[in-house]
């Protein structure tokens, strides 16, 4: 079962994060690329471009379009056996990077 992890930062995130976070990422994420189970992670811009459909019309609109704490500020795709190893995965992630929110999202399809 694929899943997608969305997080949110908490607060501004006007703070650089520090050598001791980046270390445990990096060991995080060599742990489950190793074991197969990440097949894709990275940061995302705070803007970002809404494409909004109402009937026929399609609307192209740039961001950004929520305040900072509720922008996705990044992602990681993960190929898991179950929902409770994807939650214990998050589990883990907030664990290191401390405060804020992950979402986790079944991906259905090939």
């Amino acid at each position: 079962m694929r899943y997608l992890m969305t997080t949110r930062p908490s607060g501004s995130g006007d703070t650089a994060p520090d050598e001791r976070l980046y270390a445990e990422m990096g060991k995080f994420i060599e742990e489950l690329t190793a074991a197969g189970v990440l097949l894709a992670t990275g940061g995302l811009e705070p803007g970002g471009i809404l494409v909004a459909s109402s009937g026929e019309e399609i609307t192209v609109t740039d961001g950004p379009f929520a305040e900072a704490k509720e922008a996705v500020a990044g992602f990681a795709l993960i190929e898991v056996r179950s929902r409770e190893e994807a939650i214990e995965l998050a589990r883990r992630f907030r664990r290191i990077v401390g405060d804020g929110e992950s979402v986790v999202q079944q991906v259905f399809g090939p």
